[in-house]
């Protein structure tokens, strides 16, 4: 027997399983609208942060670059978001929504902020902005560990 920590306390499993439990709150009005959950993350973040670039745009939505781009084209056929050369400086393309796109973020939003809602009566509001506060503590401590390791 190695001196693994047991699988039940394997951090890596702990949050892909939070993480599924999570998703089964947003996934049906997602579902419903016809999009992927990472669709969805991509036209949130435009409508929060409006124009954005590719690489802003992967990095918010938690999203490689390969997947971003497939992502993109497909929203972009349904005419949800445009692409545009940035006029100061060539090498970069902006993305943001059409007003179809926004449309359907206003029409989808709602159901998102009722399964937010949801979550926080049942696990607490106070606990919820704590477990985002230690998130993004324990993904600095992961970054700064994984750069040391290059």
């Amino acid at each position: 027997m190695s001196d693994l920590r047991g699988f039940e306390r394997s951090l890596p499993i702990a949050l892909l399983r939070a993480r599924e439990a999570t998703m089964r709150l947003f996934k049906p009005h997602v579902d419903a609208a016809g999009l992927t959950l990472e669709q969805w993350r991509v036209i949130r973040a435009l409508a929060e942060g409006g124009q954005l670039d590719a690489r802003q745009l992967a990095d918010q939505c938690a999203v490689l670059p390969p997947s971003l781009s497939r992502i993109l084209t497909a929203l972009e056929g349904r005419e949800m978001l445009t692409r545009a050369r940035d006029p100061s400086d060539g090498r970069r393309t902006v993305i943001h929504l059409t007003d179809v796109g926004s449309a359907l973020f206003q029409r989808i939003a709602p159901y998102s902020e009722q399964a937010y809602q949801r979550l926080e009566s049942e696990f607490g509001q106070e606990n919820l902005n704590e477990l985002l506060e230690n998130l993004a503590e324990l993904r600095a401590a992961a970054e700064r560990l994984a750069n040391d390791q290059t």
